[in-house]
């Protein structure tokens, strides 16, 4: 079986109308999967779907969904029951940034609903699918920050922690059921993510970099980490005690921001 018939013949990105996500739905459209595209911006969304109708000749369908409501999550699920999808891809997501004491307790929680619990029950609910009809792909997003605790992102480290966890432990339950599991783990990468989270990132990969890595990675590997900085610091970090990773992400992230 080659990945189009692994993968196909529907694909899920949520958070497509921006960054990673997008650049991911553009690539899995040119290997000729037809695609789900889920986000809150209608515009941009139904835009992109001509785009890849034009340039590719694959069918696209929009879903106007915020996922960091239960409501959001279950329409998603309910547009896509009756179609074989092979490929969800989860790329939706956000950061906060600064002292946790400091930060909004709203936008805390809502990071929570998105990062984890919409990754959560769409995961659980295509991974049901997906071993049903014997073939599939699930693609997790985590970063290099899920490896540590970091200061001024604690919260958002703790998201990705938990990503990172699940697609290791998903990765070993469905595979001999035919679907693979992937974690995507990237370091900074030119996305809207930045500037929601009050980061200026003078090196960062580009999310069509992600997107070539992660569809490399789908089915050989459990974790990918895309991009050359990613790739350094955890290279670099990997040998030191967990406590030492965690001073110097802190480090390295209050670098990212506002003086």
């Amino acid at each position: 079986m080659n990945k189009r018939e692994q993968y196909g013949p529907w694909a899920v990105v949520t958070g497509a109308s921006d960054g990673i996500g997008r650049a991911v739905a553009k690539y899995v459209a040119a290997q000729g999967l037809d695609v789900v595209l889920a986000a809150r911006s209608e515009t941009t969304l139904q835009e992109l779907a001509l785009e890849l109708e034009q340039s590719y000749g694959v069918k696209a369908q929009v879903v106007v969904v915020d996922l960091s409501r239960t409501a959001g999550v279950a329409t998603l699920l309910s547009a896509t029951d009756g179609l074989e999808v092979g490929l969800a891809v989860l790329a939706a997501g956000f950061g906060t940034t600064g002292p946790f004491t400091d930060t909004a307790p709203a936008d805390e929680l809502e990071m929570i609903a998105l990062n984890i619990s919409a990754v959560a029950q769409l995961a659980q609910t295509f991974a049901a699918r997906m071993t049903a009809q014997r073939h599939g792909g699930i693609v997790l997003f985590g970063s290099i920050l899920g490896w540590q605790g970091v200061p001024g992102h604690a919260n958002y480290a703790a998201t990705k922690a938990y990503v990172q966890s699940l697609a290791e432990g998903l990765h070993r339950e469905l595979r001999p059921r035919g679907v693979d599991v992937l974690s995507v783990a990237p370091g900074p990468v030119h996305t809207g993510f930045a500037a929601r989270a009050g980061l200026t990132m003078k090196s960062a990969a580009a999310p069509e970099t992600v997107a070539e890595a992660m569809w490399s990675a789908l089915g050989r590997r459990v974790t990918v980490v895309p991009g050359g900085q990613a790739k350094f610091l955890t290279a670099s970090l990997k040998m030191l005690p967990r406590r030492v990773r965690t001073i110097i992400m802190g480090r390295v992230m209050a670098s990212m921001r506002p003086r």
